[in-house]
């Protein structure tokens, strides 16, 4: 069943408790929080305090992207903060097995995040040390981008790759550009988290919510 995550990068930070609270009630699965260091991508965002300040409030589990150079010195510190998952980029790890392999000891799900072309194959020595996989289908770095189309070349061939080999309960992720007139093609391309930011926050949050999942669902039909 797909699980809706929606980013908080574009919820509004004046009132960040309240759209937390709005995405619970709305059903929402899981909260993406992304993690931007101005380093590996050109902005930055957030770091672990405001996850520590954002876990008391709500139930749902925090998945943390980290878009930042040198994760293996902060894993540590977002998993104390209350993150549940919590995904590197391959880009960003010379060593992913040992990063991988920490955040599991952090007592967090483990994910690997790859860049729009980074190529499939660094994934599949790696992927039976994850919980999920994280394709992004923009160029990480700013929230509002137009959704890149190898996406939907890329997911079905991981997703091939992964249940040949006893890898089925390995998630496919995807963030960037999810919108509810791309997310039944997204869905039905093997992606089962959907990290939505301006396709939750631009309109009614509760109607968003709702509809991604609808259209998710209805694309897994066909």
């Amino acid at each position: 069943m797909v699980k809706i995550a929606p980013s908080l990068l574009s919820a509004d930070f004046a009132n960040l408790e309240r759209d937390i609270q709005r995405c619970e009630a709305a059903g929402a699965d899981l909260l993406h929080v992304d993690v931007m260091d101005g380093h590996f991508v050109p902005n930055i965002t957030i770091g672990p305090l405001i996850v520590k300040a954002i876990r008391p409030v709500t139930g749902l589990p925090l998945d943390v992207h980290l878009m930042i150079e040198a994760p293996d010195r902060y894993i540590p510190a977002f998993a104390e903060a209350g993150a549940d998952w919590i995904s590197v980029h391959a880009e960003a790890c010379p060593h992913l097995h040992r990063s991988l392999s920490l955040i599991h000891d952090c007592g967090a799900r483990a994910g690997l995040a790859l860049n729009p072309l980074t190529p499939l194959d660094v994934v599949y020595d790696a992927a039976e040390y994850c919980d999920f996989i994280l394709l992004m289908s923009v160029n990480p770095g700013f929230g509002g981008q137009r959704f890149i189309d190898s996406f939907l070349r890329r997911a079905p061939k991981l997703r091939r790759f992964l249940d040949d080999n006893n890898l089925q309960h390995v998630d496919i992720e995807v963030d960037g550009g999810v919108k509810i007139d791309n997310v039944g093609a997204i869905a039905a391309a093997g992606a089962r988290v959907l990290v939505s930011g301006s396709g939750v926050f631009r309109g009614k949050l509760e109607d968003n919510i709702s509809a991604l999942r609808q259209a998710a669902i209805a694309g897994l039909s066909e």
